[in-house]
């Protein structure tokens, strides 16, 4: 059973999602997608992942994030119920290019491999 920090991260990736399609006027910001939040256990931080398309410019996207942060921070407020709402940190989620490198190098591990009699 997840704890209230899950809880509270999942509840916040959805708002927030919801926030950049509809609310936020930078294109660009309208493109990336959120994949997790990650929330301290006295929920006065969190920590939001993100992954971008890979047309779009890295620097331009963390820019934008850091500029949107008080706005999407103040509309949290006015949806989800905490006594606090979280400081936001957006952090580029990699995982996704480290699971293909993974395999791809698997699959270069097999092809070069002789077959087994």
């Amino acid at each position: 059973m997840p704890g209230r920090p899950e809880r509270v991260g999942d509840q916040i990736r959805a708002e927030l999602s919801t926030l950049l399609l509809r609310s936020v006027r930078d294109p660009a910001l309208r493109l990336i997608t959120l994949t997790h939040v990650q929330v301290s256990r006295d929920l006065r931080h969190a920590r939001v992942y993100y992954t971008a398309p890979i047309d779009a410019s890295a620097i331009e996207t963390k820019r934008g994030l850091r500029r949107a942060a008080p706005f999407l921070r103040s509309q949290l407020g006015k949806r989800v119920r905490l006594r606090h709402i979280p400081e936001l940190t957006f952090v580029y989620d990699d995982s996704f290019e480290r699971e293909q490198r993974i395999a791809q190098v698997l699959e270069e591990i097999h092809l070069s491999a002789p077959p087994v009699q």
